[in-house]
């Protein structure tokens, strides 16, 4: 369920949450379980970069930092052949039309031709995707994939003064995707549920309603931790696992949709925070790194949350 595009899954009825019952005592208390431990993890973090095993892991992955921009741009372009097979264009649940063939095979054929100039109009052609499918599925739903706008941008500065900009893009665009579809999971909670009672997913003990608001909460964690800039080798990793696992319940339709999300993965994993500098840093204190992860990820949340209730 984590990680898991919950609308692809099922033809359950979007029946809204009363408010009453996602802002539980189970919600607040979760709440502020977790930003107290996402709080104390940058203190953490110095402790388990300094051991060896991490360091010789790390040298060998930064030997293949020079790839992650031909990793982005050819795992893109393999990314929207299989879309186009599925008679889809970006998410499964969107359909192609005569528009949308041509602009997608002109992306795919713009970035397999190995020239910056060819690179750039592939990511303006993903630009024309993303705002051709928020007119045919609205604006609080394409928000799920707003890392085809981060896959765009950083694909258009590459060799340019901006590049540096572009990871950290990727960064904030899959962040704020996976906050957004984990708040899916807590206003639309009986869609979750149908899909771990018609699928089995296992869920370890939980009663299915728990197990929905305990995977929420991880994947919006992860969304958060990406975002700030804690953890994001380790948390690629974590999702890259979570999402293989996921691929033995859904199968194909499940390879097809986050296949892409695979590619930004694999550059996270790779690149690390080699480019970028994290909100978090610009606290200098320990204690002011503590007070603005706890504050800062109950305001997100609260903020996510009232968005998604409000107009999704």
């Amino acid at each position: 369920m984590r990680g898991l595009h919950v609308k692809w899954f099922t033809e359950a009825e979007q029946i809204r949450e009363p408010i009453e019952n996602i802002l539980t005592w189970d919600f607040f208390l979760l709440t502020i379980i977790i930003a107290t431990v996402l709080a104390l993890l940058p203190q953490l973090i110095p402790f388990l970069m300094e051991l060896k095993p991490v360091k010789a892991i790390d040298r060998k992955l930064a030997n293949f930092e020079p790839y992650t921009g031909l990793i982005l741009k050819y795992g893109t372009a393999l990314a929207i052949t299989l879309q186009l097979f599925w008679d889809s264009i970006l998410a499964p649940e969107i359909h192609l039309t005569p528009f949308s063939i041509a602009v997608g095979i002109f992306v795919v054929f713009m970035l397999l031709i190995p020239h910056h100039i060819a690179t750039k109009l592939g990511a303006i052609g993903i630009f024309v995707l993303f705002f051709d499918s928020l007119l045919h599925i609205g604006v609080f739903h394409i928000i799920d994939y707003a890392f085809y706008l981060a896959i765009a941008f950083a694909l258009l500065v590459q060799k340019t003064k901006w590049a540096r900009l572009g990871m950290p893009a990727l960064y904030l665009g899959t962040g704020l995707s996976l906050c957004w579809v984990a708040v899916e999971k807590w206003v639309y909670q009986e869609m979750s549920v149908n899909i771990i009672l018609n699928h089995a997913v296992p869920t370890f003990g939980f009663d299915p309603a728990t197990f929905v608001l305990l995977s929420a909460f991880i994947e919006f964690v992860v969304g958060y931790l990406l975002v700030v800039g804690v953890l994001n080798r380790l948390l690629a990793l974590v999702l890259t696992l979570i999402f293989v696992s996921t691929t033995m319940l859904f199968g194909l339709l499940e390879i097809i949709g986050h296949f892409i999300v695979h590619i930004i993965l694999i550059t996270f994993i790779i690149e690390n925070t080699s480019f970028y500098n994290p909100p978090v840093q610009m606290h200098a204190r320990k204690i002011d790194q503590v007070v603005f992860i706890f504050l800062n990820f109950i305001f997100v949340l609260a903020t996510v949350l009232l968005i998604y209730y409000r107009f999704a």
